[in-house]
This record gives C-alpha cells, sequence and structure tokens, in this order.
C-alpha cells in the first residue's frame, strides 16, 4: 500500500490506551516503568514528529508525524530492531543515547521512502535517554525538529522563550524540559519553590511553568512572589486538581490540567510568544 509523504509536522494525537500494547514487545501498559508511560504520552499527542526504542528487545513506538513522513503504519510498535529506518543510519548517535546521554545532532541527513522515489530532509535530531525500573537507561525518545526540505516553504520561524519548569517528579521534569528544547525554547528544571526562587534571583524568564503541587512552599505561593521578583513574567500552572486553588490569585495565568499533554503546552507557550515578541 502506498503511503502519503506530507510536510514535516503533520499533527494527529492518539490516546495510549487506544492502542493495543499487549500485541508488542512492551507488554500491558499498566505493567510499564513511569519513565515509558510517560514518554509514550508526551510521543502520542505530540505534533512533532517522534518516536520511541524501548528495551533489549527494540520495541519501536512512532507516533502520526513520524509514520506520515516514513510512509508505515502508526502509531502502535513493532519489534525486531532497534529503530525503523531511516534512523537505523545514525547507530553511533543512539548508543549515546541508549547508555544515558541526552544527544543533540543538528542537519542530520535522513531519507524517507514516498510513492515516486525517495525524499532526504534535513532535521535536527533530540534524543532523550528514558530510565528502566532499575534506573538505568531502559530506551530513547527521539524527536525530529526542524525538518526541512528544499522544495517546501521555510517554517515559520519561532523566537524562543526562556522557561523555568518547576516539577519535583524528576523524570516527568526532565522529558518536559528537552521537549520544550525540542520546541526551540530554553528551559531549566527544578524541583521545589525554594529552588526556583534562587534560580529567579540569578536570572530573568518569560515563562514559569510549575506544578500547584510541590513539596514545601506550593506552587500557586512561588507564582506570587515570582510575579513580585519579575512583573512581566507569564505563568502557566499544571494542576491535578483542577482551579480550585487558583480561584482568587490577583496576577494573570495559565492553567493546564493534569494530565496535560504538549500540544496544550506548545498551544500556551505560543500565545505567550506571540506577546512577549510581537
Amino acid at each position: 500500500m502506498n503511503h502519503a509523504c506530507p510536510a514535516p509536522g503533520a499533527q494527529g494525537a492518539i490516546a495510549p490506551d487506544s492502542v493495543d500494547w499487549t500485541a508488542t514487545s512492551l507488554g500491558a501498559r499498566a505493567s510499564w516503568p513511569h519513565a515509558l508511560r510517560l514518554g509514550v504520552d508526551i510521543m502520542l499527542n505530540t505534533p512533532v514528529p517522534m518516536l520511541l526504542s524501548w528495551g533489549d528487545a527494540g520495541a519501536a513506538v512512532f507516533n502520526t508525524a513520524f509514520a506520515q513522513l516514513a510512509g508505515t503504519d502508526a502509531p502502535g510498535g513493532r519489534s525486531g530492531q532497534d529503530l525503523p529506518a531511516p534512523l537505523a543510519a545514525f547507530p553511533g548517535l543512539f548508543e549515546r543515547a541508549r547508555h544515558g546521554e541526552a544527544v543533540q545532532a543538528a542537519g542530520q541527513q535522513l531519507s524517507f521512502a514516498c510513492p515516486g522515489g525517495e525524499r532526504t530532509l534535513a532535521c535536527d535530531l533530540y534524543l532523550t535517554p528514558l530510565a528502566g525500573e532499575d534506573g538505568k537507561p531502559g530506551g530513547v525518545l527521539c524527536a525530529l525538529g526542524a525538518c526541512t526540505v528544499a522544495q517546501a516553504p521555510a517554517p515559520e520561524h519561532r523566537q524562543g522563550l526562556r522557561i523555568l519548569v518547576v516539577e519535583d517528579n524528576l523524570d516527568s521534569q526532565y522529558l518536559v524540559c528537552e521537549m520544550l528544547k525540542a520546541f526551540g525554547h530554553d528551559a531549566e528544571g527544578v524541583a521545589d519553590g525554594e529552588s526556583a526562587l534562587a534560580m529567579l534571583r540569578a536570572a530573568s524568564y518569560h515563562v514559569l511553568f510549575s506544578d500547584v503541587s510541590l513539596p514545601g512552599m506550593s506552587g500557586v505561593e512561588l507564582a506570587r512572589q515570582a510575579v513580585v521578583m519579575h512583573p512581566l513574567m507569564k505563568v502557566i500552572f499544571a494542576s491535578g486538581y483542577g482551579d480550585t486553588l487558583l480561584r482568587h490569585l490577583d496576577f494573570p495565568y495559565v492553567s493546564l490540567q493534569k494530565p496535560y499533554d504538549m500540544e496544550h503546552l506548545q498551544t500556551a507557550l505560543d500565545a505567550i510568544s506571540r506577546q512577549v515578541h510581537g
């Protein structure tokens, strides 16, 4: 069957529970480690082409945007190779990521089979190691950024934002920061409000992106102090409890209900970027 090869960045979100994971070597979703669940959730609900390789069996899962580039079935998983073509052309980069190193490689030439011939894209690769249950690297999450084709119009330029991420779950913090970097932003992460205030005293940020529930100082109190220090800074909250704790705040904010997906976060950041950069 022929598959179309549309422009990079085609959007599509898939509910993780709609995929039969037991048909792959990943097994039932309920048995996955936290980093794998989070990585798959981010990947399937992100408009950027992404794929994930997990475990020694080489289970490969990819989202709609990547599948449309590669001309393959999606989303879901398969076994029997470390990564689907054409990314297997960079074994050295993936080996580094599989050993725990976050890797960025700009302008890598990737070839995709399309109806009527092969197409080559220059893509920036962002490889993020994912931890297994034992804390050792269990897999690699790969995002393809800034994919360009010679005859295609140049993508709209987005100016990045400086974002401080405050999240006490270190796996979540790390993955969110890596994905924000893949989207072209400058992201730094801390685990509590006191550390965030120290960062805010030392540098300026466009956005404070904080969980509402944090150890010690709450995200709400952190934001109150942060906007006094930096009145022009924008605030985004992530909350698993709705907006109950946010009703009486006297400064503007955006609230994302957990579990949020990266597309919702990027939409909020795009709106902020237009306000900040004009």
